[in-house]
This record gives structure tokens, sequence and C-alpha cells, in this order.
């Protein structure tokens, strides 16, 4: 089995995919942050395998996303340590076998390039990559898998969580879509205003770059709140939430 290690700002994803069903079958999360890591590795990853029935043997191949390098040297100690093998670790210069380019390799996050990896090689056709995460970010990407631009924004967490903290009267809300888009409470007012303006932002920032480049695009969404806006299905021709791991296994294949 193949397992994709993509670590996040938030969360690190662990996913495996069974390479002879040729799907992702299984997929967990343990927190990103300081201590916590260290704990979590190495009492909810092998807890999980067991319960699983899963064995650190059944791993054949390991490759590893980062955008957070101060845990990387732990993740990796850890897969030497449990799983016996070192991970691949996807880079700038893992960039150089593929089907999609970048100006500024080693500037754009790797998730990213996982993500236009997988939406490109799927379509190969211009694709504008809409991704739900710690930050929404957009990604442009012409018809040569050229990356043309990306946009970032506060994800929507990110935006919840900012009122929240920052205010001594205002509550943290679940992200749950109100029927109304005019606030009746203090709880409706900020998921009216939060997830009923992040969906004229999506709408609006997909309609500015199209009209700026005079192209049409496949629109993917991907990320764990892709889902959250309803009123954006019509806008999105597919949401793949498993976009960033299919992007990492094709970038370990082509670099292994």
């Amino acid at each position: 089995m193949f397992l994709a290690i993509d670590a996040g700002n938030s969360n690190v994803v662990f996913a495996l995919f069974d390479q002879k069903e040729k799907k992702w079958t299984n997929q967990f999360r343990v927190e990103t942050k300081g201590q916590k890591l260290n704990s979590q590795l190495s009492k909810k990853v092998p807890l999980y395998f067991l319960e699983h029935g899963i064995s650190p043997a059944d791993i054949s191949e390991i490759g590893f996303s980062s955008v957070v390098p101060e845990i990387n040297g732990t993740i990796i100690e850890f897969c030497q340590n449990y799983f016996g093998t070192d991970p691949y670790l996807i880079q700038p210069k893992s960039y150089e076998k593929l089907p999609v380019t970048s100006k500024r390799p080693n500037e754009i996050g790797t998730d990213l390039m996982c993500n236009v990896m997988a939406a490109f090689s799927k379509y190969k056709k211009p694709v504008i990559i809409v991704d739900f995460g710690t930050a929404l970010t957009f990604t442009v990407v012409d018809q040569s898998g050229k990356i043309k631009g990306v946009n970032i924004v506060p994800g929507l967490r990110t935006a919840i969580n900012s009122l929240f903290q920052n205010t001594s009267k205002l509550p943290n809300v679940e992200l749950k879509m109100p029927e109304s888009s005019i606030g009746q409470d203090t709880i409706h007012a900020i998921q009216a205003g939060i997830l009923y303006g992040y969906s004229g932002l999506v709408k609006g920032m997909i309609d500015t770059i199209e009209k700026e480049t005079k192209a049409e695009y496949q629109i993917v969404a991907t990320g764990g709140l892709s889902t959250v806006l309803t009123p954006l299905a019509e806008v999105f021709d597919e949401i793949d939430k498993n976009l960033t791991l299919e992007g990492l296994r094709l970038i370990t294949k082509a670099n292994t």
C-alpha cells in the first residue's frame, strides 16, 4: 500500500492508497501543533493501524508533502522507526519531472503543487483549483499545465476563529450554512456573514480571473470544508477531497 502524509498548518493527514484496487481506502489525521504531534504520532498512528488490521509492513512506499518545515524531521524520523522506510519528501526539485510547471517553484506550497498535478493530469485543460484549508486558495493553471498564479485569503475556520478570538462578545460558531442570508441572532449573523460572504467571494474571484484571462476553466474544489458553501454547488465542476493526496501520490511516483 502507498501511504500519503500531508502536513498542513492545522493537521497532518495520513491516507492509504490500495495499489491493487487503485483507490484511497483509509484516512485519519493528527494535530500539527507543538507537543501534541509527538504524542499523537507515537500513540494515535499505531492504534489506528492496529484497529484497522493494517501492519506497518503493508506499507511499500511513503510520499510526504509538508508546508510546515519545522515538523519535517519529526515525521521522517517517525516513518523510519515505525514503518522502517524513508518517506519521499516533495520539494522544488521534485517538479522537474512533472507535466506541470511553476515560475517560482521555491515559493509555491507543495500542497498546491499536488493539487495542480492531480487536477491537470485528470483534465488536461485550464483549471482553477479552489482549496478550502487553513487558507482559502485559488490556483490558476493554463492549457499547457503552467501555473499562472495563486490567490490567498483567510480560510473559513480562520475567519470564524478571528472573530471569536479578537472580540469579547462574539461566540465561536459552527460552520453551518444558515437558511437565510440575513442574520436573526448573533450566531446566525456570524454564519450568514461568513458563509454567504465567502460564497460571494469565491464566485467573484472565479469570475474576475476568467474575465481577466479571457479563458474558461474547469473549476475543482478540494479541502475539508469544500462542501460547506452549498450555494457554490453549481459553480464547481467537481469537488474532490482527495485531490491533494492523489497529486502527492502522482508526484512521488514520478520521482521514485
